[in-house]
């Protein structure tokens, strides 16, 4: 059911149960969470989010991937798309939101920028892909980068969970994909 991806280096796949360790730890790495809450999420908070990423396959027909290298299970993080339905605007919550977290490990390696693309390059190819959003914290340059580098442009600013906020959309074939 979830479209198997690979790029150079990467593979993108479905989540699988045994992912779940490796997902919780990931959540809760400093680096990770600095522009994502700023808080590790627990056990149960990064267990029900990994329940909404397997759900959302069979009911929108897409979703997030795991990220690995190519002949490794170990995964590196995560890319893909969801409703998110975040109700920061109606603007916003109309299109699929894409999204991206790497590891620390993984950070730095060019990885997110592969994978964003492979993600966008099979959303593009979809009848149902088109306009998709990111929202990004204002201070996190390297997404901020890789967002315009996809082709994402900037709607608006706002605040999600008491964080300043940029929200960003792209139509379909836009970037470096």
């Amino acid at each position: 059911m979830v479209p198997g991806i690979e790029t150079e280096r990467l593979a993108l796949r479905g989540f699988e149960l045994a992912d779940f360790d490796r997902y919780a730890e990931i959540y809760t790495e400093p680096e990770v969470m600095h522009f994502l809450g700023g808080t590790p999420r627990s056990r149960e908070e990064s267990w029900g989010r990994f329940l909404k990423i397997a759900g959302s396959w069979p009911l929108l027909g897409y979703g997030q991937w795991a990220v690995t290298l190519r002949g490794s299970d170990r995964m590196l993080g995560q890319v893909g798309f969801m409703m998110a339905l975040r109700g920061i605007g109606a603007d916003f919550d109309a299109a699929p939101e894409c999204g991206w977290v790497f590891a620390r490990e993984a950070q730095g390696q060019g990885y997110g920028a592969e994978a964003v693309a492979a993600a966008h390059r099979w959303f593009d190819g979809q009848g149902f892909g088109g306009r998709s959003h990111v929202m990004i914290d204002v201070r996190h340059d390297a997404s901020l980068r890789l967002a315009e580098k996809m082709g994402y442009r900037e709607m608006r600013q706002a605040e999600y969970l008491g964080d300043p906020v940029v929200l960003l959309a792209r139509e379909r074939g836009a970037g470096a994909v």
